[in-house]
């Protein structure tokens, strides 16, 4: 997104926590800036303090549109553009555990978070961005205005350079690229290839990501290191280049309760892998189950396990599966068309003509 609108004229600045980035966002062309802000700053005093922050990047270079990606940025940011008169994208990339949880607290979260976002997303000059049309009805379920919402399936993925690749040799391994959180369905993941091994499938699993501790639903360390010793799993931590991991995998999984539009998922599809996804928004929009892989219910470790079973065992159905995949992609969810996308939002909410190359964070 960021590229499509350097390569339409725009100065592109990225506003981030410096964990290891800068680098290539600066070989991008763009201005970096380092924020201090995190999910772990609980107390009041730490979240007016990263706003004001932000709040003074505002004002300092007086951007023509601003993007907020995910929930906390979205409140972070709109919080510190209050009275600034500054047009804004907001891409919900997925509504989250914030919006998923049923007990007391996390029904307290969503009433909060629907709340804020009520008030914060109606703004002049704002527009919302979806990834799927269940997150679109949710979103306007809560008050937002339907006019408000655009639908954008995801970031978009670089399918020149993600090209499908060979099955790898050797025994069938299933790959997940997640956060590892209870919500992205790790357990039943893991108990799903257990019970095969156990029926004397020898089926493997990569587990690639590392724990979110900031995230109520973060699965911690010592029980990562506690499945990487059970017959069969390797957990990887991050993978920087995610075609070493589809390169050693036959299937892709995300067994997640909810996601906006899985990158994940389309990663792998690219690559030409079979998913296996759970019947959740998001999921079923790039598992499309029977075409592009095979659809099972959430926190249900024997379906999961049935599916895994029934690709493990037909390397015809995988292969179909596969290509249909890398199809969907390459027809629906280029970069380049995610690009002009969200291309054409900045540009309908900034006034500066493109020769005087507006300004975007």
């Amino acid at each position: 997104m960021a590229r499509a609108a350097r390569d339409a004229g725009f100065e592109v600045h990225v506003a981030t926590r410096d964990v290891g980035y800068r680098a290539p966002i600066l070989a991008e062309g763009f201005t970096f800036h380092a924020l201090g802000w995190s999910k772990l700053h609980r107390k009041p005093h730490q979240i007016i303090r990263d706003i004001i922050e932000i709040r003074n990047l505002y004002r300092d270079l007086r951007p023509d549109v601003v993007h907020h990606v995910a929930l906390v940025p979205i409140i972070f940011g709109q919080l510190a553009a209050t009275g600034l008169k500054l047009p804004s994208v907001n891409t919900i990339a997925g509504l989250g555990s914030g919006f998923i949880g049923l007990d007391p607290i996390g029904r307290l979260l969503r009433f909060g978070l629907s709340t804020a976002l009520r008030w914060l997303l109606n703004r002049p000059l704002t527009l919302t961005v979806v990834q799927n049309p269940d997150d679109r009805a949710a979103v306007e379920a809560i008050g937002v205005a339907p006019d408000k919402i655009r639908l954008v399936a995801g970031s978009g993925v670089d399918t020149d350079k993600l090209k499908p690749l060979p099955e790898p040799m050797g025994p069938i391994t299933v790959g997940i690229a997640a956060r590892m959180l209870e919500d992205k369905g790790i357990r039943p993941l893991v108990a799903a290839q257990q019970s095969l091994q156990a029926a004397g499938q020898d089926v493997r699993l990569l587990l690639a990501g590392d724990p979110d501790l900031s995230n109520r639903s973060a699965i911690k360390p010592e029980e990562l290191a506690h499945f990487a010793s059970l017959p069969g799993i390797s957990w990887l931590g991050h993978i920087e280049e995610i075609e070493t991991l589809w390169a050693q995998c036959h299937i892709a999984a995300l067994p997640s309760r909810r996601e906006g539009l899985p990158k994940a998922l389309l990663e792998a599809a690219a690559l030409g892998r079979p998913l296996v996804a759970t019947d959740v928004p998001g999921c079923r929009d790039v598992a499309i189950d029977g075409k592009t892989g095979l659809l099972v219910p959430v926190d249900d470790a024997q379906s999961l396990a049935a599916a895994i079973s029934r690709l493990a065992n037909d390397a015809a159905l995988r292969s179909a599966l596969g290509t249909a995949a890398r199809a969907f992609v390459e027809t629906r969810f280029s970069a380049t068309a995610i690009g002009a996308a969200s291309l054409s939002l900045y540009t309908s909410l900034t006034e500066r003509p493109i020769e005087v190359a507006p300004r975007l964070i």
